[in-house]
């Protein structure tokens, strides 16, 4: 492929680096950046979309329901008598692994 770019005088030209550079970066961003994104928007929506006295998860691995929501923060009832104060952002959909949270 090189060879075939090479301008006529014997200098090598630019464009086959430059080429794949771009190919490069577009395989990152389907690959990578592209997915990533739309999970965060997933797990946005979610958090958005959350009710008094749905079952949750936090990112500790933390179950419990919640039993009020203010602007950002979530208290979760875990246990009779026992209520929990939580940041939005510490709430995963079910079946999302801690690690992979936005």
């Amino acid at each position: 492929m090189i060879t075939l770019l090479q301008s006529a005088n014997g200098q090598q030209s630019m464009l086959p680096t430059i080429l794949m550079m771009v190919v490069l970066f577009v395989i990152v961003y389907f690959f990578m950046i592209r997915p990533q994104q739309k999970k965060q928007k997933e797990i946005q929506k979610f958090r958005n979309s959350l009710t008094v006295g749905q079952e949750v998860v936090t990112i500790g691995g933390l179950h419990g329901t919640i039993k009020s929501i203010a602007n950002n923060t979530i208290v979760l009832k875990v246990a009779t008598g026992v209520d929990l104060t939580f940041e939005k952002s510490a709430i995963v959909p079910v079946g999302t692994p801690a690690g992979q949270q936005a």
